[in-house]
């Protein structure tokens, strides 16, 4: 071993990038200063060195800004702190649109920028010529100008983090390759090196497009993929003016960014050409990849009509780099669900510098503490699935993904690559019905219905998409008769042992050890009160428990249920779900259709709701849960796979005679949005907790053994007992004007009462039923927000810089008091 590395330390760090060196930076100010960081080659030399070091803070939602802006703030602070020039100026960026939804795009990002304290400026196409005078603007409808944006040198930032690090007390190794991650029993615990081996106490991978072969060879899935990434830079240009701001022309897949008298043209291209399916050399160093001029010749031709000085400039470098590419576009952050104290920062879809100070921050905090300090749901490594690092996936989806970062950012965008991986047992089933299929997780799902003759396509709009109507007929004919849900993607866990009674009740904020046969709402919280989780539980017997959850959180859930089994505990958790499709019966006809199939009496009296029965259907012998998400009477149909089918037909056999109708996930999200039922990822989470989300209900304070997170909520119920309410509340929130002129809301829209800023949208749905544009949010009122503060102010929303009048209340739109889910 080399007698300068050590054998022993707290965190090792394995990769010299920005990211990585920003870890160590803050691993040091978080208090942990036995850091040792390991780099193959030298720092910067994978991807960091040719990054166009573009510092953008506007991102989809708050804390994702919040990283973005605490990265920008913090280079300005790192070249004072460590005397390492990062080669930062704030030079601002300007955004313009060639189109009329383009142009939408930027006003509703320039309202929510508002919203989270960034300074924006909507611009017309004379203005934007003033700011960027070498900008044709032919064509240009409109544009943005955020003047806290910038651009920065990666490789000296890489450096300045570098040695604040050191100045803390890490220890960087160059030319350390590591060659193995070790563990034992589940846990990380060091790495070996091709100098020793390293006992750490926590591993961190952050290798860039090496990473997926790190955490693959342990069984720890890291989907991602490196694509070519083109840019040019010009010789020296006479007259060119200084600290121009960046210009983004997205609907041209262009970045041009003004650097010591030259313009670098950068893009995102649609149809991308992915690298590295043969592996990545071993002498990979600060190298380029061959050129590809038919390729990037279309971006130029746009660009040199765009900056028109392009047309008499040199090209000084041609440049075609790697970057690592996940699956949805979201980096990989997080401690990995299979490797306990095993952490992860990678695939960081070309945002790796804007990114670098805001996820070093978090990730260090999020090691010392071994919880997240924000909700980071959205890059949160435990969101994948593991078939997602399946190379053939990753390929074919890479050539999508990077020309997503400019394409236009659609709401319910469905990805067009790499489609077909997972399908249900009724899949063509509902194809045959005319389903629109979407994807999630690798999961085929209905999304819409189309009838003979109508088009199944996608047709996006930031106003009623072309599925709208489809969507309003599938609902309606629901609330009429009965609507057939294929929820097969739902995950389900068993969980049993005789101890698995006791083990979900700690887990659980609800009561769960009830009669057989009964479900139970809950949700799992963390030890601040935050919310983990959103499901169900239905007792089957003494010692066998059924948890269904939400179609996005099938690793993350199942890890936080296994992590917290004890493990003397005689109790055991596998997921059943690809053996377990659902289908859902919904409407209030449900019942009689039901009861027509079965022979069973599936009365209040007889089937009450939140309970659990076995039925026989078709052929099968099914498990009946009468639960809704959608606010109507119905079933949650469970059946085994070799059986879903022959159910099926015979539910549609028998359906006509009592108004059936197949409905899409359009369908479900526009109807649990009318009837205020919450969806974990987007209106509550792990900084949301049950008594701010209006779920107060589901907590049961005096079950014996507590639950987790039982002191935080009492400590936070008490708060609200002095104070009369508490300052953060989740509400319903629906648009006051015309149905026609009412524009749609998504998320993050901003709310004000009385002028004043208070909050904002976590969701938001065309409610169909009640023909109104609608949503739900958190308010905040450090006084407490009442019903009496609700209905005392003048409410608005903003949508796309225009302000709309706004209704608000705690109860939902749609049958608040759930008459027609209990009759």
């Amino acid at each position: 071993m080399s007698a300068s590395l050590p054998s022993q330390t707290d965190v090792v760090i394995i990769g010299g990038g920005v990211v990585g060196c920003s870890i160590a930076y803050h691993l040091t100010k978080v208090g942990i200063t036995d850091v040792v960081l390991c780099e193959r080659k030298q720092l910067t030399s994978g991807t960091t060195w040719h990054a166009a070091g573009l510092v953008g803070q506007l991102r989809p939602n708050r804390n994702m800004t919040e990283l973005a802006r605490y990265t920008a703030n913090l280079l300005f602070d790192l070249e004072e702190e460590t005397g390492q020039s990062t080669g930062y100026k704030q030079n601002g960026s300007l955004h313009t649109a060639l189109n009329e939804s383009r142009l939408e795009e930027i006003k509703r990002s320039a309202s929510m920028a508002m919203s989270f304290g960034l300074e924006c400026e909507i611009l017309t196409p004379g203005d934007l010529k003033e700011r960027y005078p070498l900008l044709n603007t032919d064509g240009v409808v409109g544009g943005a100008y955020l003047p806290g944006d910038g651009q920065t040198n990666p490789i000296d930032t890489t450096q300045a983090f570098a040695k604040g690090a050191r100045m803390g007390g890490a220890k960087i190794f160059e030319n350390t390759k590591v060659t193995r991650i070790l563990t034992e029993n589940g846990r990380a615990v060091g790495v070996e090196t091709d100098k020793g081996d390293i006992r750490a106490g926590t591993v961190v991978i952050a290798g860039g497009m090496w990473s997926r072969e790190l955490g693959g060879d342990i069984g720890v899935s890291l989907p991602l993929h490196a694509a070519e990434h083109f840019y040019i830079v010009t010789e020296p240009l006479n007259d060119l003016p200084k600290d121009l701001p960046v210009l983004r022309v997205m609907d041209e897949h262009a970045y041009y960014k003004e650097d010591a008298g030259k313009i670098l043209l950068g893009c995102f291209e649609p149809n991308s050409k992915p690298w590295g399916m043969d592996g990545i050399p071993e002498d990979f160093e600060f190298t380029t990849l061959q050129e590809d001029f038919d390729h990037f010749e279309p971006i130029l031709e746009m660009a040199m009509n765009r900056l028109p000085i392009l047309q008499e400039a040199g090209i000084a470098l041609f440049f075609n780099g790697p970057e690592s590419f996940t699956p949805d576009d979201r980096y990989l952050l997080g401690e990995a669900p299979e490797v306990a104290d095993l952490f992860v920062a990678c695939g960081f879809n070309s945002i790796g510098i804007q990114s670098s100070g805001g996820a070093g921050k978090v990730l260090a905090e999020w090691i010392r503490d071994r919880h997240p300090p924000m909700d980071l749901a959205d890059v949160d490594c435990r969101r994948m699935m593991t078939f997602q690092s399946n190379k053939s996936y990753l390929h074919d989806r890479t050539t999508e993904t990077l020309g997503l970062l400019y394409a236009m950012h659609w709401p319910a965008y469905q990805f067009e690559t790499a489609r077909g991986a997972r399908r249900t047992p009724l899949h063509d089933k509902m194809l045959t019905a005319g389903a629109a299929m979407g994807e999630t997780v690798g999961w085929e799902r209905p999304m819409f219905f189309a009838k003979d003759g109508e088009s199944k396509e996608f047709g996006y709009s930031f106003g009623r998409p072309s599925w709208f109507d489809q969507v309003g007929r599938e609902c309606r004919g629901m609330a009429d008769g009965v609507g057939l849900y294929d929820q097969s993607s739902f995950p389900k866990y068993l969980v049993e042992g005789a101890d698995a009674c006791a083990v979900l009740n700690r887990i659980c904020c609800s009561n769960v050890d009830v009669p057989i046969g009964k479900t139970v709402y809950t949700q799992w919280l963390n030890d601040r009160g935050g919310i983990e989780a959103d499901l169900t539980v239905t007792r089957l017997t003494e010692t066998r428990f059924w948890v269904v959850t939400a179609g996005g959180a099938q690793v993350r859930d199942f890890a936080w249920l296994q992590r917290r089994i004890p493990e003397e505990a005689r109790c055991v958790a596998v997921d059943i779900t690809s053996g377990l499709p659902m289908i859902g019966l919904m409407g209030p006809n449900s019942r009689a259709l039901l009861e027509s199939l079965s022979g069973a009496d599936l009365s209040n009296e007889a089937f009450p709701f939140g309970t659990s029965q076995e039925l026989e259907l078709g052929y099968a012998k099914v498990r009946a849960n009468r639960l809704t998400y959608v606010g109507e009477l119905g079933w949650e149909i469970y059946v085994q796979a070799e059986f879903a089918q022959n159910v099926y037909e015979a539910i549609a056999a028998a359906g006509p005679e009592f108004g059936l109708v197949h409905c899409g996930y359009f369908a479900m999200g526009s109807c649990r949005s009318e009837k205020g039922y919450r969806h974990w990822g987007h209106d509550i989470a792990d900084e949301d907790t049950p008594l701010e989300a209006g779920l107060g209900f589901a907590v049961n304070w005096e079950k014996d053994g507590g639950f987790i997170g039982r002191d935080a909520l009492l400590r936070q119920k008490e708060e609200r007992a002095r104070a009369g309410a508490l300052p953060k509340r989740l509400v319903q929130m629906k648009i006051d004007t015309e149905a026609a002129d009412a524009p749609m809301l998504f998320h993050e829209e901003p709310v004000y009462r009385d002028g004043v800023h208070v909050g904002a949208t976590t969701s938001g749905a065309w409610g169909h039923r009640i023909n109104a544009s609608i949503g739900m949010g958190y308010v905040h009122n450090e006084d407490g927000v009442t019903k009496d503060w609700l209905e005392s102010g003048t409410w608005e929303i903003e949508v796309a810089w225009e302000r709309y009048p706004l209704s608000v209340q705690f109860g939902s739109w749609y049958d608040p008091k759930s008459e027609r889910v209990k009759v």
